[in-house]
C-alpha cells in the first residue's frame, strides 16, 4: 500500500441533493483516494478543517461503469467515497457554508 499523505486522501467534496439534506446533521460526503482507510479519512478531515471533531466515517466502493462509444467498449474508474459525521460540538466545514 502506498505512503498516503492527509492532504492526499480527500479529493474533492460531493455536491449532490442527497448530500446537502445530510447537513443538517452534520454529515458530509467526499470523494477521497481510494487506498485511503478510515482512520486516514477521520485524521485527514480533522487536520484539514480547524475545529472539525470526527465521530464516525462511512466508506463505500463504487465500480467503474462499461461505457460504450460506437463499437469501442471501455470502463470509467473506480472510487471511493467517504460519509463523515461530525459530533455536536464541533463546528462547521467551511466550504459547504456558502451553498
Amino acid at each position: 500500500m502506498a505512503d498516503i499523505k492527509y492532504y492526499d486522501v480527500i479529493l474533492k467534496p460531493v455536491i449532490t441533493e442527497k448530500s446537502m439534506s445530510g447537513m443538517g446533521e452534520k454529515t458530509y460526503t467526499f470523494l477521497v483516494h481510494p487506498e485511503a482507510n478510515k482512520t486516514q479519512i477521520k485524521e485527514a478531515v480533522q487536520k484539514m478543517f480547524e475545529g472539525a471533531k470526527v465521530k464516525r466515517v462511512n466508506t463505500m466502493n463504487c465500480v467503474g461503469k462499461n461505457k460504450r462509444r460506437g463499437m469501442t467498449f471501455g470502463k470509467t474508474a473506480k472510487t471511493k467515497k467517504a460519509i463523515v459525521t461530525l459530533t455536536e460540538d464541533s463546528k462547521d466545514i467551511e466550504i459547504f457554508a456558502g451553498l
